[in-house]
């Protein structure tokens, strides 16, 4: 009698456990290639990102990518100048995924041709005024033969001069900031950080990357340099600048 009622028991717990057995978390490692639409054209450098579990990859060269993903999960397709994309995970397949190209231009894009046309207008107007060097003119140009030492002192030093310096130098930080910001923004730094929005803007002040940084950089080494900080932003919350450390807090850094 005792041993009917423990394989009773088993039997029991065995089929209420069966559910949870089968709908059980499903871990699958998904390959996959990028195309762009309606080409053999392949996407490489775009990014890829589980919404539920916030892991990212990016594509290689040949568009090709390897992501863990559980059953269920959503995965998020972006790269610049294409239209994001979103695949639910439901099997271990091997996936094709074909991006569609943006065809309108972005507001960066419109935000950074307006601003060159109002940095020529402005410079047209200086050159109406004289100033054909940018308050920078040549040596040749206060030769005594075939220059014009007049309009080269008036070139360096008079006040429409040192004005068209000033607004030239302005403009071309504020072009330079809006390049960077095109690229390092509030959206990719939280992708990448998973921090909360008090800390993606603390963050981002700390380790913004220069303007030539930003030119020479793709994607991936964008993303890399988000990364690397972050590690150290995890062990200072405090916000003391990396520069600023001494040579012992330095060798304790964790890369």
């Amino acid at each position: 009698m005792n041993l009917f009622k423990v394989r009773l028991f088993v039997f029991v717990i065995s089929f209420c456990c069966l559910p949870c057995l089968l709908f059980a978390q499903q871990t699958f490692t998904i390959h996959g290639v990028l195309f762009k639409k309606s080409t053999s054209e392949r996407v490489s450098q775009a990014i890829i990102t589980d919404l539920k579990t916030n892991v990212l990859m990016m594509t290689d060269e040949l568009g090709g990518f390897v992501i863990k993903a559980n059953k269920g999960d959503t995965l998020l397709f972006t790269k610049k100048d294409f239209t994001p994309q979103k695949i639910a995970v439901t099997d271990p397949h091997d996936l094709i995924v074909y991006m569609q190209p943006v065809i309108e231009l972005s507001q960066v894009t419109i935000k950074a041709e307006s601003e060159k046309q109002e940095l020529n207008d402005v410079v047209n107007t200086y050159r109406s005024k004289g100033l054909y060097f940018d308050g920078k003119p040549p040596l040749m140009l206060f030769s005594p033969f075939g220059g014009s030492p007049l309009d080269g002192l008036y070139e360096m030093f008079s006040k429409d001069a040192k004005d068209e310096r000033r607004f030239i130098k302005f403009s071309k930080n504020e072009m330079e900031a809006s390049q960077v910001d095109s690229r390092y923004n509030a959206r990719l730094v939280k992708r990448v950080t998973a921090l909360p929005d008090s800390e993606v803007v603390k963050f981002m002040q700390q380790y913004t990357p220069s303007y030539d940084d930003i030119k020479q950089w793709n994607d991936y080494e964008l993303i890399s340099h988000i990364k690397h900080h972050l590690e150290y932003y995890k062990q200072h919350p405090d916000g003391v600048p990396e520069q600023n450390l001494g040579p012992a807090e330095l060798e304790k850094k964790p890369y």
